[in-house]
């Protein structure tokens, strides 16, 4: 099969990101005697610098981790919902849905203080050592890539009379971020140093590190949050809200670590994080495929894998939440991954079909799927305008608009080193478009809160202190009990799709080069369906729906349209942004891919 790049083997270490810049900084980190944790941070920072469209520091990230020799573990980034964040006051602001944007959409910023915790407890490096490239880019500049001036501009009118603190970093004299000129975000450089000033004498390198914690939660970078979200801020709704974060909610949280919900599958088994994510899909879509899997790339296998989305997805429409009693055990059995698959027909379906484990009665939203997003979704147009309230232009993450929408998207990054460490993260939120920047910090807070839903009694009714169900979702693989591949993705819904995808070519295809073809199952023709409720504002629907790149073979297309799939047929290299890293055990070759579309994914190793 063609590939656009080999798969990059060696014995030293390997890192796949989204951002060339984060990926050599990883490097820089396992050359330097660091260990995969220790890299993954560093290269976490540099990108909320490098793609702050994409994520940034008051986001939130899950993050799946494999010490050697050690147990699977996710580290949960994710923060809950304020205090006074309750449907009740959200509806009584004359609200149906959560906006996309402003204060009254972000939760307790988590990825600050997950990094952190995982530098901290698997980590080797100082704080410095791992802030001083993040500090460096911010500082003296990088060169953007294209599409961060493109959201830049997409949001300008917004940012010259309302946002006006977001217009001073990332429209300096008048100027949207351009390529081949550096771009510099000196509020933030200064906020990394006053952070390394304060801590400077707290003691030794993990005291320094929980003196960082602390100031993130209650010194000078909380007291400025808190500001933030108290300033009345025009969102998605029109008008302009206050948020609800304040010191004790900020001071009362932290990440935490979890054990991964599993699935085993062909000698393989799946690690993800729990139902506060939407990870278990990618394990549900396992659990409804057949004994025998159709050909790979054939009408057959596109038909059966969309036709499994949709079940999966309907199910994490109906149970998934970060509450109690959701029936992950139920949702994963055989019994009744059976009785849904009998569902699967010779024909698209158009209805959501949520199932009934246990015998439980499904509930969906009285708001879900109310809109309709357009045919022909761009999951790679980053920063593309687009018009209306419908869910609109990107397979991604959510938008913000003064009139109309913006898309935004997420970032990964995956490492092993030497020693068999490994470790994949999903960091977003906090962008640039979601919220106006903090001024005393140079970074906005994020708009996670917009995936809750406003109607009572629902897994993920918006709760304060319950995390929204968020959409990112890294992955880590096992083969016989010993983990070999840690990957993931942006693209918002479309990430348990798209990296169910590349994992099936993993394990359906035969083994180029002695190992394990990344590469080629990167770069391997994508789709995806949009036949559910949106996760972002305003959670349109598009039933029936098939978005694929025009790679796919003409007659593999016509034959999805004779079945009824409404197919629209993208660019050629429009769909997934998958990076992944892997470690045979039995000869310890590391191997690394990186995504060739939208031309900034890279990996690095040797």
């Amino acid at each position: 099969m063609f590939t656009t790049r080999p798969t990059l083997q060696g014995t030293f270490g390997m890192v796949s990101s989204t951002h060339w810049l984060a990926s050599q900084t990883a490097m820089a980190v396992l050359e330097d005697g660091g260990n995969a944790y220790d890299a993954a941070v560093a290269g976490a920072f540099v990108l909320h610098v490098v793609e702050p469209h994409l994520n940034g520091p008051a986001g939130e990230v899950p993050i799946l981790l494999a010490p050697a020799g050690g147990e699977v573990r996710v580290l949960c980034g994710q923060g809950v919902a304020p205090a006074g964040a309750s449907a009740a006051h959200y509806r009584a602001l004359g609200l149906g849905l959560v906006p996309g944007t402003g204060p009254l959409a972000a939760a307790i910023p988590g990825a600050f203080d997950a990094w952190l915790l995982l530098l901290r407890d698997h980590g080797t490096r100082t704080l410095p050592d791992v802030l001083k490239y993040a500090i460096g880019y911010a500082e003296d500049g990088h060169p953007p890539v294209d599409n961060l001036g493109a959201t830049v501009e997409s949001v300008r009118e917004l940012f010259e009379t309302e946002w006006t603190s977001s217009a001073e970093v990332y429209l300096p004299d008048g100027r949207a971020p351009r390529p081949g000129e550096l771009f510099r975000n000196p509020a933030l450089a200064a906020t990394w140093r006053r952070l390394l000033a304060e801590t400077e004498g707290a003691g030794d390198r993990e005291a320094r590190i929980e003196a960082a914690r602390e100031i993130w939660r209650t010194g000078f970078i909380a007291e400025a949050l808190v500001r933030q979200s108290a300033r009345p801020t025009l969102d998605t709704s029109g008008a302009h809200h206050t948020g609800t974060l304040t010191a004790a909610d900020l001071a009362g949280w932290s990440a935490h670590y979890e054990t991964p919900v599993t699935y085993d599958w062909n000698g393989w088994t799946l690690c993800k994080a729990g139902p506060w994510s939407q990870g278990p899909a990618l394990l549900q879509q396992l659990a409804l495929l057949p004994p025998e899997v159709p050909e790979y790339g054939s009408a057959d296998y596109v038909h059966l894998l969309v036709e499994g989305a949709k079940l999966a997805f309907a199910d994490r429409e109906a149970w998934y939440g970060d509450a109690t009693g959701v029936p992950v055990a139920a949702l994963l059995s055989g019994e009744y991954n059976a009785r849904r698959r009998a569902l699967v027909g010779d024909l698209a379906s158009y209805e959501l079909r949520p199932g009934s484990p246990d015998g439980r009665a499904p509930r969906l939203s009285a708001a879900g799927g109310t809109g309709t997003s357009p045919e022909g979704v761009n999951p790679m147009g980053a920063g593309e305008p687009t018009v209306g309230t419908a869910t609109g232009g990107r397979a991604g993450e959510p938008a913000v608009a003064r009139d109309g929408l913006t898309r935004g998207d997420t970032c990964h990054l995956d490492v092993v080193d030497r020693w068999g460490n490994m470790v994949a993260a999903t960091p977003s939120g906090g962008w640039l478009q979601s919220n106006p920047v903090v001024p005393e910090l140079g970074f906005p807070l994020g708009t996670r809160l917009q995936m809750t839903w406003l109607d009572e009694g629902l897994p993920n009714t918006l709760t304060p202190g319950r995390r929204p169900r968020t959409t990112l979702t890294p992955s880590l693989a096992l083969r016989d009990g010993v983990p070999v591949l840690a990957f993931g993705t942006p693209g918002g819904d479309q990430q348990d799709q798209w990296q169910l995808h590349f994992f099936l070519a993993v394990a359906l295809r035969a083994p180029v080069r002695g190992g394990l073809d990344l590469q080629g199952a990167v770069d391997a023709p994508n789709w995806h369906t949009d036949a559910f409720p949106s996760s972002f504002y305003p959670r349109g629907t598009r039933p029936g729906s098939l978005t694929v790149e025009s790679r796919m073979p003409d007659e593999v297309v016509a034959e999805l349209r004779r079945r009824g799939h409404r197919v629209a047929v993208g660019p050629a290299w429009s769909e997934g942004r998958l990076c992944a890293v892997a470690r045979d055990p039995r000869t310890g070759v590391l191997s690394a891919a990186a995504n060739p579309r939208g031309m900034q994914g890279y990996a690095v190793g040797r």
